[in-house]
């Protein structure tokens, strides 16, 4: 284990995992993911808008009719 003058560890053992106390450890890759639309302009920033399911023709066209055209 090395000590840096920060106070921060690591560690050059590849079969042990150390965690900093008050740390939460995250998936790296393969944790799925969500597909997010918005617009900002001049005037200033619009609604953030979760994507359920694939992005098509039809599916834009709804999401600019419910949160761009009010």
């Amino acid at each position: 284990m090395v000590e840096w003058p920060d106070g921060s560890h690591s560690s050059t053992m590849r079969n042990k995992i150390l965690w900093k106390p008050g740390t939460i450890p995250t998936v790296k890759h393969g944790g799925g993911s969500i597909m997010l639309w918005g617009y900002f302009s001049a005037a200033g920033t619009g609604r953030l808008v979760r994507i359920e399911g694939k992005m098509n023709g039809a599916k834009y066209r709804e999401i600019l009719d419910e949160n761009l055209c009010k």
